[in-house]
């Protein structure tokens, strides 16, 4: 799949944005490594909360806002999180929304485009 079509989808109409779907198009448009990654005062080591690791650079990578990068969290961010705001569940998406950007920090490049240079 290529950018595009998935940033039109996210960007006309966020709340039908699913996990699934930003997985999928993360799984066909990009190379991805397990990596360490902090989120705030959280430690995911590599392998671990793969989901919102590959979420976090995919949308560093796009220059996604963070709001667009939540949406991307589908469900798990509009009813898991907003609709629950006391809940401990889901603590990446939790602490994204108090740090944003500024609090993501990854040991290394999680992600590479598929048909980057370096990915050949």
């Amino acid at each position: 799949m290529h950018q595009e079509p998935f940033l039109q989808a996210l960007r006309q109409a966020p709340e039908g944005q699913t996990f699934q779907a930003t997985q999928a198009f993360i799984d066909t448009a990009f190379h991805y490594r397990p990596t360490r990654f902090s989120n705030g005062p959280l430690v995911n080591e590599a392998g671990k909360n793969e989901g919102s690791c590959k979420i976090f650079a995919m949308a560093l990578l796009l220059g996604l806002s963070e709001s667009e990068c939540l949406q991307c969290f589908g469900d798990y961010y509009r009813i898991d999180v907003l609709d629950n705001p006391q809940a401990k569940d889901h603590a990446n998406i939790r602490q994204f929304i108090k740090t944003g950007y500024a609090g993501l920090q990854f040991d290394e490049p999680a992600l590479r485009l598929r048909n980057s240079p370096e990915s050949r």
